[in-house]
């Protein structure tokens, strides 16, 4: 079912690495094509035709583009009570965890009357984008809601795509954990038009959605597919984004001590959310390689997204890599950048200090994945595609901007007058010297 990689006796530099290991192959550049017209109609045709994207791709046409408060209400009444109790913990564990993650503001005196003020500003506004495709998030509403909170942004929008069984309106349980979050603006829209939406605001219908529907935000985030990840890519620039999100990944470096059957469970449950899901094990153990391969075929023939999990498993994704030892599974795991990376070996949390390129780092057999989808405390929107060799995972910082305010006083000017003069008429630009010496004269 899934390929087996021998790198056992080669020693092989990142660049080798790369070229051997496996990787889903993302159309981004293909997708822009297709994604290109939609962000010019939704910029020039705003609800219109954000209507008329949605019955084309969504088979229904929204009556309220903008959710409207009664129904974020009722999805909340109608959660059943553990689904609620999860969500609850999970925004509780999430928002403990970002709220740490907050800079300080901090001043440098560099001379008496010569300071540097370190301030940390948030956006002021956020578009945060749920999917609604092969599977629903409400635990990426939660991930991508709680981190803007705690960055104290005041102005948060959220789009998922309408849904034809739900009247229109985006799934329920996302519905319900943006009234859990205090979110009242929330529209069903879903796709690379919700991107174009957030980006270049949207005009309003007069008779269904008033003069405005939705304003332009300063930062979008939030995972999607590869026509999301198109439109970011051409948004960017115009807004921030968190990151052009490919398929989800898990790498798991296990020794012998590692359980098969945890491992097996692991990949499987990456391997549920899209055929194009990453699932690779990287071990220096033969026969764990052989135990987890039996308990894959087994479980996942069992599970119930099976085809799924299969298509996944057997890409060219996905594979089960055999290594020397834990220290060449290392130099595989950090060429590799996984989204997440488990550490299955015997001193896991020693193995962990030493990753430098992962989105997420789970420590030992009791720190799953899907802890870290839920409730472990961390963010899930993680990068995908190697790209955690440069990038973060969602958090606070997605939603601030370093801003450092200058002030010093005529003496602390004056002091370093004729050092600036020397240095802007170095580089020709005399005027600039002139604007700090016409100063004191």
């Amino acid at each position: 079912m899934i390929q087996r990689i021998d790198l056992r006796g080669r020693s092989l530099g990142r660049r080798a690495l790369l070229d051997v290991l496996p990787r889903a192959e993302v159309g981004v550049d293909e997708a822009v094509h297709v994604v290109e017209p939609l962000l010019r109609q939704v910029r020039e045709g705003g609800a219109a035709a954000l209507r008329e994207i949605a019955l084309r791709f969504d088979g229904i046409a929204p009556e309220h583009l903008r959710v409207p408060a009664s129904a974020l209400t009722e999805a909340l009444d109608g959660l059943t009570p553990l689904v609620r109790s999860g969500l609850e913990e999970a925004i509780r564990r999430v928002r403990r965890v970002h709220g740490a993650q907050l800079p300080a503001d901090h001043v440098t005196e560099l001379a008496p009357g010569a300071v540097v003020r370190q301030r940390w500003i948030p956006v002021q506004r956020v578009g945060l984008y749920a999917p609604g495709g092969l599977a629903v998030y409400p635990s990426s509403v939660v991930m991508n809601v709680v981190a803007a909170q705690e960055a104290g942004v005041p102005g948060l929008a959220v789009a998922s795509p309408p849904q034809k069984d739900n009247g229109g309106l985006p799934h329920p349980t996302i519905l319900a954990a943006c009234a859990l979050l205090g979110v009242d603006e929330v529209y069903a829209v879903g796709g690379a038009q919700a991107v174009a939406m957030f980006a270049y605001g949207a005009a309003g219908s007069a008779e269904q959605d008033g003069e405005t529907l939705c304003e332009p935000v300063d930062v979008i985030t939030g995972p999607g597919n590869v026509y999301v990840a198109a439109a970011k890519r051409l948004v960017r620039g115009i807004v921030g984004i968190d990151s052009e999100a490919g398929p989800t990944e898990i790498a798991v470096l296990a020794d012998a001590t590692a359980d098969a059957g945890h491992v097996a469970l692991d990949l499987i449950s990456q391997a549920e959310h899209d055929p194009m899901a990453a699932s690779v094990l990287v071990t220096d153990s033969v026969e764990l390689a052989s135990a987890v391969e039996a308990r894959v075929q087994d479980l996942a023939s069992a599970t119930k997204h099976s085809t799924r999990v299969a298509r996944a498993l057997e890409g060219p994704q996905s594979a089960v890599v055999l290594v020397d030892d834990i220290e060449a599974g290392l130099a595989v795991v950090n060429a590799y950048g996984a989204e997440h990376l488990e550490i299955q070996t015997v001193d896991a949390g020693a193995v962990a200090a030493r990753v430098h390129s992962a989105g997420a780092i789970f420590v030992g057999p009791w720190s799953p994945v899907s802890l870290g989808d839920y409730m472990a405390g961390s963010n899930h929107v993680l990068p995908t595609g190697g790209t955690a060799h440069f990038a973060s995972g969602l958090g606070v910082h997605a939603f601030l901007k370093s801003v450092q305010q200058i002030e010093y006083t005529r003496d602390a000017l004056e002091e370093l007058t004729d050092r600036i003069v020397a240095v802007a008429n170095d580089e020709d630009l005399p005027a600039h010297g002139e604007a700090v010496r016409g100063r004191f004269h």
